[in-house]
Order: structure tokens, then sequence, then C-alpha cells
């Protein structure tokens, strides 16, 4: 065998799970269907918050670590694409929360007049915000830096990789859904807009967990990008015309000059959403290995993603 682990699939939870395992020193390839800019990943907003994932309470610990590394990562942004962002979610009560929150720096509470748009409650926070090309790039070359081979490869079972090395990782998200078979995995599509930045320094979300339509802007380098939605069962990839027009008409009724920005582009991604929630468990292989289950982070894979690569590679073991 000339890996240790095989980690299959290249998004941001294969990813960071790769880097974890290789710089404790296993041999490590990571197998993807797509290169990390064509990823799932790719498309997220992404703001580190703990949404659409369950469990509450280990998805609470797991965003929390991951919280504490993207806050080292932010020193450097031009590299790693996290910086820190200030900005508000809407409708939203901080007595509503869950324990994790009390650990979020300068969270808090504003009063009904400080919210914009047509909102009567919010919170301010400063959060990471990341800019998912670069790092998806960055942390490829992090896990090449650690000695990991990255290999541009599908795969249609669990067999090929166990042929290859003593643990296989199954980070393949939503792909697992046939790949396990796990029926319990649920797409949930989410639609974005790229539009030129007006001018808008902050983010904003008014994202009900429980609703279709959402409505956020987070500023990224060369952008803004608008959203969104969270359409249970959908799995169309192209953007629909009228979706994006009501996207940034909720954008542009919390900041009207969004409506004249000039559209750059559009994005359709798949949220792996489980019922159940994440899944983090090892089973064994015929021929004594080990596959370590790792799917269903939701609409939070970023934000659980190095709390949850500590979690599963604890499984693998040394």
């Amino acid at each position: 065998m000339d890996s240790d682990v095989i980690v299959v699939g290249g998004g941001v939870v294969g990813l960071t799970t790769a880097v974890t395992l290789a710089e404790r020193g296993l041999r490590v390839r990571v197998w993807s269907r797509d290169d990390v800019t064509a990823t799932t990943s790719a498309v997220a907003g992404a703001l580190w918050w703990p949404y659409r994932i369950e469990p509450a309470a280990e998805a609470g610990a797991w965003a929390l670590a991951s919280l504490r590394v993207y806050g080292e990562l932010a020193a450097d942004p031009e590299r790693t694409g996290v910086r820190w962002v200030a900005g508000v979610h809407a409708d939203t009560a901080l007595d509503a929360l869950g324990p994790w929150a009390r650990e979020v720096p300068d969270l808090r509470q504003l009063a009904p007049e400080e919210v914009p748009g047509p909102y009567g409650a919010g919170l301010a926070a400063r959060l990471p915000l990341i800019d998912m090309p670069v790092h998806l790039a960055w942390l490829r070359g992090r896990f090449e830096a650690a000695g990991g081979v990255f290999e541009q490869r599908a795969v249609t079972g669990f067999a090929e990789p166990a042929a290859r090395a003593r643990v296989v990782v199954d980070c393949t998200g939503l792909g697992a859904r046939e790949l396990v078979p796990d029926a319990g995995l649920l797409p949930v599509r989410g639609q974005l807009v790229l539009v030129e930045n007006p001018g808008v320094e902050e983010w904003f979300t008014a994202a009900d967990e429980g609703a279709g339509e959402t409505t956020y802007f987070f500023p990224q380098p060369g952008r803004l990008v608008l959203g969104g939605t969270a359409e249970e069962g959908a799995e169309r990839l192209d953007a629909d015309p009228a979706t994006a027009a009501a996207i940034v008409a909720r954008c542009a009724r919390v900041r009207p000059e969004i409506a004249g920005a000039r559209i750059l582009g559009h994005r359709v991604g798949l949220r792996p959403a489980r019922a159940g929630g994440v899944r983090i468990e090892a089973v064994p292989l015929p021929d004594g290995g080990r596959l370590v289950h790792h799917y269903g982070h939701g609409g939070a894979g970023v934000t659980v993603a190095w709390g949850c690569a500590e979690r599963a590679a604890e499984l693998v073991g040394g």
C-alpha cells in the first residue's frame, strides 16, 4: 500500500481532514472527482456560522474549534482567503442560540433601530468570512506541503481506495447518498448572484433555518455575493433567472444600491443535508481496514470543518 489514508472528496471537509492527517505524519492521498475550484464548497458564501447543521451540541463545539483556526488564518487573508468582517444577523436573538454563542467574541444584541432593512431584531458580530476559491487552493497547497498527494479521480465504491490504503475517509458529501448508500442524505439547493460591489463593506444575513428563501450578502474580494435559497430536495444546477431577480430585490431592500449593481455571474450548489445530522463514524472493512464516514454537514461545512476534521482524525488513529 502506498498510503496510510485515502480521503475521498476534495471539498472543504475532505481537504481540511487531509491536512489534519498529513500534518500528523500519515501518508495521505486525496481522491477527488473534481478540481477543488469545481466542488460544492467553491460555491459557498462562506460566513462562519452554525447554519442548518445537526446535532446541535456537537456542531457548536466543532464550530468553535474551527473559529479558533480561522482566527489564526485571518492573519494572512491574501494567502488563506480568511478575513474578519463585521456584519448583522437579522431576525436572530442571542438567547435563542446555543451555548456556543457565549464564546463568540463581541457578539451582541442590537436595538431594533440599529437593524438595517425591514427587520425588528438582530445581532452584531465580527466573524470570519472566507473567499472559498482562494481558501480551497490554499488548503490543497498546505496539504501537498505536508507530503500529501492530490489526485483527480472518481470512485464508484470504496473497495478501490481500500485496496490502496488501510484507512479510507469518506468525505463525499451528497455523493455518499449513492456510494454508501445513505438514503438519509437530502440536497438543499442554494442559488447565489455575484455582482459588482457598490461599496458594501459589511455582511448581512436574514436566514431562517426553516425558510426556502433567505437574504444575505457577503463582500468578497472583487465581488459582492448575494443570496439565497434553501430548497430542500431540489437538484437543479442551472441558475433560475426569476430566482436571481428575487434575490437581488431582497438584498436591495436592505441596501438599495445593490439594485443597480452589475451582475457578474450566478452560482448554484447543493448542500449535503442529512437526517440525523453529520455522520462521523468508523466501520470495519472486510480485509481488516477501516472506513471512516465523514459527511452530512448541511449548510455549515466551512463552519465546522476543522473541528470535524479533528474528530475524524481520532477515528483514523495513528
